[in-house]
């Protein structure tokens, strides 16, 4: 019982670098490579999203360390921001910062720019 317990706390140990980073990486890379927008903006929203969190998580590391089970809800979390099934990180960034960018500037940088001009 003891060598099955130790699997899987090393599973789980392993579960956040793979789930947070190594897997959204290599589907980021898949993005810039595809002709498609579609995953182009569930990738940056992730890693817009991931950046938050983990500042997030820095500021409030005092209290985070007395939620024993505050790895295991990002970790949750992060799987929902980064499964293909959900696109959570799309839905976040769609929902709520994208409509607050527009009622701030009214619309995207790209709108703006006069036709004609080269950027």
């Amino acid at each position: 019982m003891n060598r099955f317990w130790t699997l899987i706390t090393h599973l789980h140990t392993l579960a956040g670098p793979v789930m947070m980073l190594l897997y959204p990486l290599y589907a980021s890379v898949v993005a810039i490579e595809s002709t498609s927008k579609f995953d182009d903006e569930q990738w940056l929203a992730y890693w817009i999203l991931y950046s938050f969190l983990t500042l997030m998580e820095m500021l409030l590391q005092p209290i985070l360390e007395w939620m024993p089970i505050w790895y295991d809800v990002k970790l949750i979390f992060v799987a929902w921001l980064v499964l293909p099934q959900f696109r959570g990180a799309a839905f976040i960034y769609q929902k709520f910062v994208q409509e607050k960018l527009i009622k701030k500037y009214g619309g995207s940088q790209q709108q703006k720019s006069p036709k004609g001009t080269a950027n």
